[in-house]
């Protein structure tokens, strides 16, 4: 593929299916760096995984080839996007067998779906979203979880909490751990924030049903 097909040539957050989800340059190892978390915090191929903010695929490309049909389910609201990365990441003959489940929902509602998950994905959304959006998707997350569901995600760790009232992008905002530790509690939640380094810099941090953050602890 040529440097442009690849997106090299684009900045960060350009229209192009690639650059528009971060650096080109790191689209490989962002992928993988989803997916080894994640079956390093016990995603099976058996499980059902919500990847809020799916993308280009990025991430989604590993996780429906690993997953068995009908496992992956992906919210996307940049349709363009979505159709891009399928196109280009995923093809037709892979759709077919994986059936994945997509949908553009913009505002954090993750009940579309009539599904419970065992693992919840919200890589790079909450450093662009508002307090608002963040509250709202965990009350959401609450609702699609099983007892043994973990919700996985990151934010950038500051010393001051996000102010903006819309979604910031290319750009991004930062979060205390309180205020992420706090909103979990609110939602009768767990969280646990995780030493697994971050390309961007960014905080992992996985959130849980109480009686299950054990499982998390010890891994």
């Amino acid at each position: 593929m040529s440097e442009d097909d690849l997106g090299l040539n684009y900045p960060t957050g350009s229209h192009h299916y690639r650059s528009y989800v971060g650096s080109p340059k790191k689209y490989d190892i962002m992928a993988a760096h989803q997916f080894n978390l994640l079956t390093s915090l016990g995603l099976r191929e058996n499980h059902t995984l919500l990847d809020i903010g799916c993308g280009s695929l990025r991430g989604g490309r590993l996780f429906i080839t690993y997953l068995l049909p009908n496992k992956y389910f992906g919210i996307e609201p940049e349709k363009w996007l979505l159709q891009d990365g399928i196109r280009k990441n995923l093809g037709e003959e892979m759709l077919r067998i994986k059936n994945p489940k997509f949908s553009n929902e913009k505002e954090f509602k993750l009940g579309g779906f009539n599904q419970k998950f065992d693992y919840i994905l919200a890589q790079s959304i909450f450093s662009h979203a508002t307090q608002k959006q963040i509250l709202t998707c965990l009350s959401e997350v609450k609702k699609v979880m099983k007892d043994s569901s973990v919700f996985v995600g990151t934010f950038y760790l500051g010393d001051t909490n996000n102010a903006e009232t819309e979604w910031v992008y290319p750009g991004h905002g930062t979060y205390t751990k309180d205020f992420m530790a706090n909103a979990a509690e609110d939602n009768g939640l767990r969280c646990k924030f995780l030493n697994h380094v971050h390309p961007n810099g960014q905080t992992w941090m996985a959130i849980t049903n109480p009686e299950n953050i054990q499982q998390v602890l010890d891994l």
